[in-house]
């Protein structure tokens, strides 16, 4: 009997667990390198598990290899509306300025920490807040 309540609850943790195992890490991304994406808002996803802003750089004069598209993830919507984020906070064609983590491997993808507004308010994507020394971008 002790057998089958111990594999009973193994089998109920895992199946109340499941979720957090699908989500992935954000292991792919640098960071400890902020860059700076500046453009273009081509979408912007207000969706779960993660927002995602979809932004077309132009050729840049020193690094043509920052023009293109690029997708970059956010948190969940309920992390990011207690930073000050909301489903109108872009619309395609607004210009932005985002500083993220970009993939370590070279694609077009990077991870969050903040937009800078028009105002010169930053959002940023997660709870996490630099520190004083707070390194600057990455250009």
């Amino acid at each position: 009997m002790k057998l089958k309540t111990s594999a009973g609850f193994v089998v109920t943790f895992l199946t109340i667990c499941s979720p957090a195992y699908a989500h992935h890490s954000f292991g792919m991304f640098d960071l400890q390198k902020n860059t700076v994406y500046e453009g273009t808002i081509l979408e912007y996803n207000w969706e779960n598990p993660h927002a995602h802003i979809v932004i077309k750089m132009p050729p840049h004069p020193r690094d043509s290899s920052t023009a293109g598209t690029w997708d970059i993830e956010a948190q969940a919507v309920n992390i990011m509306t207690r930073q000050g984020w909301n489903h109108s906070t872009y619309k395609a064609g607004d210009h932005a300025v985002i500083v993220a983590h970009p993939m370590k491997d070279g694609s077009k993808g990077a991870s969050i920490f903040y937009a800078i507004m028009p105002d010169g308010r930053r959002l940023y994507g997660d709870i996490a807040r630099p520190s004083q020394n707070e390194p600057t971008p990455d250009k």
